[in-house]
């Protein structure tokens, strides 16, 4: 059995403003924001659409190291199955998290490379918010 890759879904960065850093790929770069990610009622994140159903998601993080290191969280891989991308994992010997539904209403799973890169495993659904749109409460 294979994992069944679709794609990249998308690149986690870190943001010291994220207002600035939406302008500048909004204005520089030409992407739109899909949707916001807030936290006790103020903006936290945002998602924008690279095209092709890619995306770059933006976190607020004023404590990362910006010295070449630590911008990227993470990459996410969007899989056709999440179930049996888990279990193609675990038949590998790694024990990725179990699955759950997000806020945005993707399907997640997470594992870490051998140089401890996090990779999220995403299955959309029909109402994940990269699709739908709506602002979504982050619960982490």
């Amino acid at each position: 059995m294979a994992l069944k890759l679709k794609q990249l879904a998308h690149v986690c960065i870190f943001a010291r403003d994220v207002e600035e850093t939406r302008r500048f790929y909004e204005d520089v770069l030409g992407m739109k924001t899909v949707f916001n990610f807030t936290r006790e009622g103020r903006l936290f994140g945002f998602y924008l659409d690279a095209g092709n159903r890619t995306f770059v998601e933006v976190f607020e993080n004023g404590s990362a190291e910006y010295s070449g290191k630590n911008q990227i969280n993470h990459m996410c891989l969007e899989v056709e199955d999440l179930a049996e991308a888990v279990a193609h994992i675990r038949a590998q010997g790694i024990e990725p998290t179990e699955p759950k539904k997000a806020v945005d209403e993707t399907w997640q799973a997470w594992i870490d490379d051998p140089n401890g890169v996090k990779i999220e495993l995403f299955q959309y659904t029909d109402a994940s918010a990269q699709f739908a749109g709506g602002d979504r409460v982050a619960d982490w």
